[in-house]
């Protein structure tokens, strides 16, 4: 049965003085395997005292990068004005940045590759980062396919990117072999591996 809470644009447990995560989820099911995967390393973190922000971004409307220049001229944000700019703006304040997202034709989401587009925002016109040091991310992936081989070559893509605004490290939750919704609560391992991450991540 559909919670309330995933009809919300965003939401948040929001913790005073602690670590914060912001989690983009680029599933368009709101309770699919990625968002499930990703929320059992949110629900660990927020277990340890996090502040977690969650941003299903199925649920929103904006629009792509627009190729107008304007951040790397008049402005250091994006200059659109839609629901993705608080989202940009969290990401931006945030310790911890979660991208979850289903493998749909050998790459992201959509949605999430929308989102990740107009994160060149944070570049500087320079092309140095306009991000804090010290951040994290987490990327998780989720695929029908059970071959390991195939679409592993979406990581490094993202890795190298968000290693070049500075996160660091950069880690991988991934998940193959998995297509129905529901099916990632069979994979006793990987449910454990996201509350480890998380364990790691806030000592």
């Amino acid at each position: 049965m559909e919670n309330s809470i995933w009809k919300k644009k965003w939401y948040d447990f929001a913790q005073e003085e602690a670590l914060k995560i912001a989690a983009v989820l680029g599933s368009p099911r709101s309770q699919g395997n990625s968002s499930t995967l990703a929320h059992k390393f949110l629900e660990t973190a927020r277990e340890l005292g996090a502040e977690v922000r969650v941003y299903p971004l199925n649920l929103m409307n904006f629009q792509g990068c627009q190729g107008c220049g304007a951040c790397k001229a008049n402005i250091e944000t994006c200059i659109q004005e839609d629901d993705l700019a608080p989202v940009l703006e969290a990401v931006k304040a945030a310790d911890v940045l979660v991208m979850a997202s289903p493998v749909y034709f050998g790459d992201l989401s959509g949605q999430l590759k929308c989102f990740f587009d107009r994160t060149y925002s944070y570049f500087n016109p320079d092309f140095s980062s306009r991000l804090p040091g010290g951040k994290k991310a987490v990327i998780v992936l989720v695929q029908a396919n059970p071959d390991e081989g195939q679409f592993n070559d979406i990581f490094p893509r993202y890795q190298r990117w968000l290693t070049w605004f500075g996160y660091t490290p950069v880690y991988l939750l991934r998940a193959v072999g998995v297509k129905d919704p529901g099916d990632i609560r069979q994979q006793a391992a990987l449910l454990d591996q996201a509350a480890s991450l998380a364990q790691e991540i806030m000592k």
